[in-house]
């Protein structure tokens, strides 16, 4: 499954609205963590159809940042409708990432 850019405008119809759990992935462009998380991200949304990856640009989506009280990044963080299920910040192995996803 193709990874969705998740912005303020989207989000509702995203992630609140989605129909399978949502894995957000937190991001800067000039984080070196989030670049070497990145290739698992994408591995994870391509192998696993029964979620739906997103990525949340902090420095583009401060708002969604804020909300979620993003202090560090990456952060990724577990949704089912809407509500945070579990979440956990700094670069992860894709054996953490998918225990993640295990709740």
């Amino acid at each position: 499954m193709k990874i969705v850019t998740i912005t303020s405008e989207n989000y509702e119809m995203e992630v609140v609205q989605s129909d399978k759990p949502v894995l957000l992935d937190f991001w800067a462009p000039w984080c070196s963590p989030c670049q070497s998380i990145a290739p698992i991200i994408e591995e994870i949304a391509e192998e696993m159809f029964i979620i739906k990856v997103g990525k949340i640009n902090v420095d583009e989506q401060p708002e969604l940042a804020k909300e979620f009280m993003v202090m560090n990044i990456p952060t990724l963080a577990v949704l089912r409708g809407g509500v945070v299920i579990k979440k956990l910040s700094g670069a992860k192995s894709k054996t953490e990432i998918l225990d993640l996803l295990n709740y």
